[in-house]
């Protein structure tokens, strides 16, 4: 029998055991998608994490606050508490880089802000930082109506503010921000400019809910005293970035007045480094996803035999009359066996829409348009076929085992 009748002789069997075979499919289609969703979900996440960071530019690193733990003996944990960056180190250190680079510094004042503008006032999830001229440029913003701070405004402390984009069309659904002032809890600001969206970064949209105020105004009429610094060094020639982080880390330890032996309570990042710890991060997501579609698949390997067994079991006298007009085992069992992997495919296919709809979901939602994951898609059909094929090699043999007298006698 040819492969065409083998798969004809499938579909029949198909037709007449519908409703066992649609739970089958839809157990298998469970697992692929879970699959190809999860696996879809994280490419679409790293792209997102690859084009955010990127936009910072590979040739930047940050200085930051030193975070960690202490162990004694070898049992307890203690948390060290390194020495927050200070304002005046920041400054010392933007004046005394001499380094074709630019400096920008920069301070999270607030992540629970509430934004307020008259009877109108945002979620309180808003984000306040206190940054200087030169952040914008380095962090990867953009001014989309407005300006960005002069100089001036951070020399005099005014009390002006950047606001993004989600804080813009809350307050301002009709008017032009610009000009206008809003309340950053007791602060009056008034918006110098709106910046441009940045999106839905890593399936958050943590970008466009922040105001941003000079560095100094942060610290006259926000700060709370606690705040550590956060220095961010941008080179012009990317080849000579190891230069530049060498050369900010002797001048910041002796900013710090550090001695030969003491240790770093500080740390350079380089921006792109962050970038792969955050994907790092996912893979332990991608392996949990890939544990719970394999697990399904499983599962539905297990439903998938026990069908074919029943389908043996009520088709004997089909078999025995199979085998006493010439069939041969091979040709019965191939043909079980076919059964099983179209099954199996039906329900891969059902499973890929499934997992493209929800991975493809996740990736506009992140912002990084349509995917079609073919690598994940050739996976999935070839982990079917290995399922159909499994599931349904045992019930095969048995059916081409039976004896086409017995068979013929089965009632």
């Amino acid at each position: 029998m040819t492969l065409k009748e083998n798969i004809k002789q499938g579909l029949d069997a198909i037709r007449s055991n519908l409703l066992r075979t649609i739970i089958t499919c839809l157990i298998i289609a469970i697992g692929i998608g879970a699959l190809v969703g999860i696996l879809t979900s994280i490419d679409a996440m790293k792209g997102a994490i690859t084009d955010s960071f990127s936009r910072m530019g590979t040739n930047s690193f940050n200085i930051m606050n030193r975070m960690g733990t202490a162990h004694f003996g070898g049992r307890r944990e203690a948390r060290v508490e390194y020495k927050a960056i200070s304002y005046a180190e920041a400054i010392r250190f933007k004046r005394g880089l001499d380094f074709p680079a630019k400096v920008s510094m920069s301070s999270n004042l607030e992540f629970t802000a509430t934004v307020k503008y008259g009877s109108l006032k945002t979620n309180p999830n808003i984000r306040v930082q206190g940054i200087d001229e030169s952040y914008l440029n380095n962090a990867g913003y953009e001014v989309d109506l407005g300006r960005n701070f002069t100089p001036t405004d951070i020399a005099l402390g005014l009390p002006v503010a950047l606001i993004g984009k989600d804080v813009a069309l809350k307050l301002f659904p009709k008017a032009d921000p610009v000009n206008q002032v809003i309340r950053v809890n007791n602060a009056r600001l008034k918006v110098a400019g709106v910046l441009k969206s940045k999106g839905s970064s890593m399936g958050m949209s943590g970008g466009d809910r922040l105001v941003l105020v000079p560095v100094s105004t942060g610290r006259n009429q926000l700060a709370s005293g606690k705040e550590s610094y956060n220095i961010n060094v941008s080179v012009q020639d990317v080849h000579k970035l190891d230069e530049a982080m060498e050369e900010s880390y002797l001048l910041f330890r002796r900013i710090r007045g550090l001695r030969l032996q003491a240790a770093d309570n500080f740390e350079l990042v380089r921006s792109d480094a962050l970038a792969r710890d955050a994907i790092d991060n996912l893979k332990s997501v991608g392996i949990a996803g890939t544990m719970i579609g394999i697990i399904t698949l499983l599962g539905a390997a297990i439903s998938l035999m026990n069908i074919m067994l029943v389908s043996v079991t009520e088709r004997t006298r089909e078999i025995g009359t199979r085998k006493a007009l010439g069939a041969t085992r091979i040709t019965i069992r191939n043909q079980f066996l076919t059964e099983a992997v179209v099954i199996c495919q039906l329900g891969g296919i059902a499973g890929i829409i499934l997992g493209l709809l929800i991975g493809n979901g996740i990736s506009l939602a992140v912002g990084t348009g349509f995917m079609m994951p073919w690598n994940w898609i050739f996976l999935a059909f070839s982990l079917c076929m290995v399922v159909g094929l499994v599931s349904g090699l045992y019930p095969a043999v048995k059916a081409a085992r039976l004896d086409p007298i017995e068979a013929l006698r089965h009632e």
